[in-house]
């Protein structure tokens, strides 16, 4: 999958692609979760770990970060997480998800963040000091 492509397709799983009217906003990672049907999107989570996978080479070795693809990265990260595995979330707070569903949706962040804080931690990149 080409860059362009894989930061294309995270808009749509983090919901900030403004396309609302392309079917793929309805199979986003995020949209899965609002409204929640009752059941974890495998599909999406697939698709999410596939196009980690195509930017892999521009997280672990570019000078400096495309700023779409980390606001993809982070918003799936943090909304995911507060919606669905935080206890005021409003998938708990509604007695919408499982316990179970709720452990592997918390199993799969723990998955992407580890897998992107991984890639991050090259030293490779440059991060620009002020002072």
């Amino acid at each position: 999958m080409e860059f362009e492509t894989a930061i294309e397709r995270l808009s749509f799983h983090s919901g900030t692609n403004p396309a609302t009217d392309d079917p793929r906003w309805d199979n986003g990672f995020l949209q899965s979760l609002r409204p929640y049907s009752g059941k974890l999107n495998e599909d999406a989570w697939n698709d999410l770990l596939e196009c980690l996978e195509a930017v892999s080479d521009h997280l672990t070795h570019a000078p400096t970060l495309d700023r779409r693809l980390m606001n993809s990265l982070w918003g799936i990260c943090h909304l995911a997480r507060a919606w669905g595995v935080h206890e005021d979330g409003m998938l708990m707070r509604n007695r919408l998800i499982t316990p179970a569903d709720r452990l592997k949706l918390d199993d799969w962040l723990c998955t992407l963040s580890d897998r992107i804080a991984m890639m991050l931690d090259t030293g490779e990149g440059t991060v620009h000091d002020p002072n």
